[in-house]
């Protein structure tokens, strides 16, 4: 009985994993193909490689969302660290208050709700300061910092929680000031969340396309979007090599973001 529904499990599971990585894989096969349609096989070749390297469209648009994912990480972080102090080390202020809750908000709501409250609200303070907020790189950046936050702060407060406020006290104790004591004894503990929240948050952003959708302006056209406006003129062979490459990409900051939050969870069970 146990090994019958062992196999069950297994064969769900299997099922599981290929309707959400089979497509992936025939992407990435494709974007190898020398044809011209991306469902007909030819030969391997690198051709379409190539061709993206001579696309100015889609270097510019990837050089804009790597730095609006790059800047709006570290604006998430810096607030999620906050937010996570915060709601962990004054929680019976902010708890009772339902600040917990409104930190964590996005991760819920519909990416077109958030999309369209920030248009609303770029307008709504336009209209305040009596000129119109220019849309683009910079209005991208401070959207998806709005949800990128979110996700920072679970990630640093989950790190946070498991630090020994001991620690604090014996430094304290020992004469350092609150800004040394954060400085040279709790950050440095914190640095693998706060890495893996960058890391998390320029994913995001990097992948983003609703919200953005929303809050942009003509000439600041991110990766995403430009790809979504290609794809429905008919998918480009160089759309697979494109997406290859972002794959390849997200998964190397994926296997680092693990990688730091393993490392930081063995260190703190060496203290």
């Amino acid at each position: 009985m146990t090994g019958h529904r062992s196999v069950t499990l297994l064969t769900v599971l299997g099922f599981g994993y290929a309707f959400l990585y089979l497509p992936i894989a025939i992407l990435i096969v494709y974007s190898f193909n020398d044809n011209r349609l991306v469902t007909v096989w030819s030969h391997a070749s690198l051709r379409w490689y190539w061709a993206l390297l001579e696309n100015q469209q889609l270097l510019d648009a990837a050089w804009l969302s790597l730095r609006i994912a790059a800047v709006s990480a570290s604006i998430s972080v810096v607030l999620g660290t906050a937010a996570a102090f915060a709601l962990q080390r004054l929680r019976p202020f902010f708890a009772s208050r339902g600040f917990e809750v409104l930190a964590v908000m996005p991760l819920v709501v519909p990416e077109v709700l958030i999309g369209l409250s920030l248009l609303l609200l770029f307008v709504v303070v336009g209209d305040a300061v009596g000129w119109t907020v220019p849309r683009g790189a910079a209005t991208i950046t401070l959207a998806h910092a709005t949800f990128g936050m979110a996700y920072a702060t679970v990630i640093i407060r989950a790190r946070l929680s498991q630090l020994d406020p001991a620690l604090d006290e014996a430094a304290a104790i020992l004469g350092a000031t609150p800004w040394r004591t954060f400085r040279r004894v709790t950050l440095p503990l914190l640095l693998p969340a706060i890495a893996a929240g960058w890391l998390l948050a320029f994913t995001l952003s990097l992948d983003d396309v609703v919200v953005a959708s929303f809050v942009t302006g003509p000439g600041a056209s991110t990766l995403p979007i430009v790809i979504y406006s290609s794809v429905r003129l008919g998918v480009s062979p160089q759309i697979n090599a494109l997406a290859t490459l972002i794959v390849v990409f997200v998964a190397c900051l994926i296997l680092a973001a693990t990688l730091m939050t393993r490392a930081g969870g063995r260190a703190h069970g060496r203290l």
